[in-house]
């Protein structure tokens, strides 16, 4: 009797012993590396992939316990860069070239799932009582469900982990099983040794402050040695997507001492106002309370309330609202501007 307890041991080892993993051991091993994990940096690759065109970012993402956050993205296309931070003072939105940031009072990033960073990819497996593991020769895969509650078209994401549980990447996708967001992990530092001193607003813009101005001292103080410049739109830029029965009413074109400024009103069956002008960096650091959310809009981060949205793209400011629009079309309209390639406009000295 005895020697038949051994065998059948013996059989369960065989049988499920040899290297298997089950889905509750790999949520577990990636729930503590991220828990005992203090502060982080993690650098990578983001590909936003929008029906034919694909918009790729160069990611840093830091974290310090206590919800300290900050996100730096570059578009590989246009270099234009954008900073999310989170302190204990609110959730900021930078755009350092402009010299200004959104400031939002936000849950972000535990309201929604975000793919480059490690507390909200683990709440979606931890959450998700259906997540699976697939195993292949070289990755554990966790499939999970997402949380994207500004893009119902996201369902769920695919998490990649080397054999040693390091994070390789992360992809997400939507009901038609298509790719819509990846993100490549080049680094992953969990013991990145941060400090509250690395998530200090003015920190993000000052080493910027001498791009249009000079420096009078080593401490960045700045004297303005410029002339000012206007930005002169030649035409408007026109959504590609329009809602039904909706129609251009008119477009004003208004001076302003700093840039031309057009202002689109489309009416019927959804009517809303597109208000339209060159970015321009202002000449003190500038915050915009916003009473919304952060998204990333495909070429940029813009700043989401309840009836609007405003963003920067390809050196051109949008202010989009509109009563009678739902979210989506909303975005829908946001997003087919950022598809436009080309911006008639220059810049002449004032």
């Amino acid at each position: 009797m005895k020697k038949i307890g051994i065998l059948f041991l013996l059989v369960l080892f065989l049988t499920f012993g040899c290297g298997k993993v089950d889905v509750n051991k790999v949520k577990s091993d990636f729930e503590e590396s991220v828990t005992k994990s203090k502060s982080y940096v993690l650098n990578g690759t983001m590909e936003i992939m929008n029906n034919e065109d694909t918009f790729v970012y160069t990611i840093e993402a830091s974290f310090l316990k206590d919800d300290y956050y900050k996100v730096r993205l570059v578009n590989q296309t246009n270099n234009h860069e954008q900073i999310i931070l989170k302190n204990t003072d609110g959730v900021y939105v930078v755009t350092p070239s402009l010299n200004k940031s959104f400031k939002f009072q936000s849950e972000w990033p535990s309201n929604s799932s975000q793919s480059y960073l490690l507390a909200p990819l683990l709440n979606d497996v931890k959450t998700d009582n259906e997540t699976t593991l697939e195993e292949q020769e070289n990755n554990y895969i966790l499939k999970s469900k997402v949380n994207y509650p500004n893009n119902s078209e996201l369902v769920y994401e695919r998490i990649y982990f080397d054999k040693n549980m390091n994070l390789e990447k992360v992809e997400v996708f939507n009901s038609d099983d298509v790719v819509k967001i990846k993100v490549d992990v080049q680094s992953l530092d969990l013991k990145a040794g941060l400090d509250k001193d690395d998530f200090i607003l003015e920190d993000l813009i000052s080493k910027d402050c001498c791009s249009t101005n000079t420096c009078e001292d080593e401490n960045n103080t700045c004297e303005n040695n410029k002339e000012k410049e206007t930005g002169v739109l030649e035409d408007a830029i026109y959504p590609l997507y329009i809602p039904s029965e909706t129609y251009l009413t008119s477009k004003e074109v208004v001076n302003t001492d700093e840039n031309d400024r057009v202002i689109l009103t489309y009416s019927g069956n959804k009517n809303f106002v597109l208000v339209e002008e060159m970015a321009s960096a202002s000449d003190e650091f500038e915050i915009i309370p916003v009473y919304g959310e952060p998204l990333l809009l495909n070429d940029s981060i813009a700043a989401l309330q309840a009836n609007s949205v405003h963003w920067t793209s390809n050196n051109m400011e949008y202010y989009l609202t509109g009563n009678d629009l739902s979210e989506e079309e909303l975005l829908s309209i946001a997003t087919s501007l950022t598809n436009v390639d080309i911006v008639t406009s220059s810049q002449v000295e004032k």
